[in-house]
């Protein structure tokens, strides 16, 4: 069975919607004075489980479905969600959306010749929920928290959080593409907090991925979770004050490009950039970055976390190359923007639900490596900062500007990474900090599938990755010493 197939059997079925009844719907939309009109339906169950003192505290499940309808005339657009998949209540949806977008008195209401894209196929559209057992789950659970407990006595508190998610949706639109997608997705998180003579730290670690709940049970990647989240909470018990000051700092590989996806990769989004509020507008063609940096996006990466098969607009994702060499090649581009600014899109035309307005959003975004080692780049370091986790930030986009907290990070001293510190801050200026990247390592590494990205209002799930980067001359905030 295909996604088309899945996706009929799910959606169109049960609301007794016939083929043609659709076609004249995204006609309904269509005319003279629209651009672009679409039609996203959406079937989502998903659950959760948390676990705490040792007992399954809170379970959820639920089942959402509904229709986004939209019409876009030059930059305005009209849009309607619905949660009554009946025909009537579609044409009433649809009336009041053409009337928002601009609707001109003489226009009539078209039918669109439809045509049926088939999508790449990035994942199995098995359903998570259902690959395990609940008596399953909380045995995965319990064995997450006594591992977690097992490994150090200092353990007092473990939560172990699980979440899956199975979601159907179709895109039709008024150029006649139909098209469909069966999204799993699953993840897990642990947080542990241990005390030692008084004093009492915490730490997170997780994973997931477009894949059932096995994913988490094959080759042990929930209790490798747990042990990672023990680990750093046993650095935490042995850190000290951060230093503050402007110096070398070295970035590790895989999740710190966090930083990038927050400093670099939001102002690389088409809608920022066509309304010239981005650090990067006007700047296609000019070096933006040192030339050992080179920054993708790209949503085909199989069964990752921010990967699509196609985007919530129905265009196939892609790889796209943002920086290369230190020059800035193009932008992030759903539909509209690129309409607007003359480009093609690039399968960025992201939403968090059919409640929501689609618009320009990262998938996985990371710097592809370079030719140093990492032990190369630690040693080249006399006296610095060693940057491996990160707990959040805040990034103003128009001028660059961002305040970092790292979760984990060491001294390097004469060379070595020596004595673990908390409290550290990343402070500094995205376009800016590109051009100070002086060495990135040959150890490209993708986060574990815990991304999520928030703008507008609007949370979609996301990827970041990079190799180990050495940046000269970033701020630390830290005590003074």
């Amino acid at each position: 069975m295909n996604y088309l197939d899945i996706a009929h059997s799910t959606l169109l079925e049960p609301a007794q919607l016939e083929e043609n009844d659709l076609d004249q719907l995204v006609g309904q939309l269509s005319g003279r004075k629209i651009d672009h009109a679409d039609i996203f339906f959406q079937y989502s169950r998903h659950e959760g489980w948390v676990l705490e003192e040792g007992i399954v505290k809170s379970g959820s499940f639920g089942i959402d479905k509904g229709v986004g309808l939209r019409a876009v005339s030059g930059e305005r657009a009209g849009f309607a969600a619905c949660s009554d998949l009946s025909l009537p209540s579609l044409k009433e949806a649809a009336g009041s959306v053409r009337a928002i977008a601009e609707r001109s008195a003489k226009d009539e209401s078209l039918s669109v010749m439809r045509r049926t894209d088939e999508v790449p196929t990035l994942y199995q559209p098995d359903n998570p929920l259902s690959s395990l057992t609940d008596e399953e789950k909380v045995s995965l659970l319990e064995k997450v928290e006594q591992e977690s407990r097992r490994l150090d006595p200092r353990v007092k508190e473990v939560i172990v959080t699980l979440a899956g998610v199975h979601d159907v949706v179709m895109v039709m639109r008024s150029d006649g593409l139909t098209c469909a997608d069966v999204r799993p997705l699953v993840r897990l998180n642990v947080t542990v907090v241990a005390e030692h003579k008084g004093r009492r730290e915490s730490a997170t670690s997780g994973g997931g991925s477009r894949d059932t709940y096995r994913f988490l049970t094959r080759h042990d990647h929930a209790l490798e979770y747990a042990r990672e989240a023990v680990r750093q909470v046993q650095v935490q018990l042995e850190s000290e004050d951060a230093p503050a000051g402007t110096m070398v700092v070295v970035l590790g590989p895989g999740w710190p490009g966090i930083l990038l996806h927050e400093a670099i990769g939001h102002g690389l989004e088409g809608d920022f950039n066509r309304k010239g509020t981005s650090a990067f507008s006007n700047r296609i063609g000019e070096k933006v970055a040192s030339e050992l940096c080179t920054v993708v996006d790209d949503g085909t990466l199989p069964n990752r976390r921010g990967s699509l098969s196609v985007d919530d607009e129905g265009t196939p994702t892609q790889r796209t190359v943002l920086i290369e060499n230190g020059i800035l090649k193009g932008y992030m581009q759903d539909l509209t923007n690129a309409r607007l600014m003359n480009h093609s899109p690039t399968g960025n035309g992201r939403r968090q639900s059919y409640e929501h307005l689609p618009m320009v959003r990262m998938t996985n975004t990371y710097m592809l490596p370079g030719p140093h080692a990492h032990d190369e780049i630690i040693r080249s370091v006399d006296k610095g900062l060693y940057a491996t986790n990160f707990a959040g930030g805040q990034v103003d986009i128009t001028s660059g500007k961002f305040v970092f907290s790292a979760s984990e990070a060491y001294y390097i001293e004469n060379g070595k990474i020596t004595r673990p510190v908390k409290g550290a801050t990343l402070i500094g200026n995205g376009p800016d900090v590109l051009t100070k990247v002086t060495m990135v390592g040959d150890d490209f590494q993708l986060d574990s599938g815990v991304g999520t990205c928030g703008k507008e209002g609007q949370w979609v799930p996301v990827g970041v990755g990079q190799p180990t980067l050495r940046i000269d001359g970033l701020t630390v905030g830290g005590v003074v010493v």
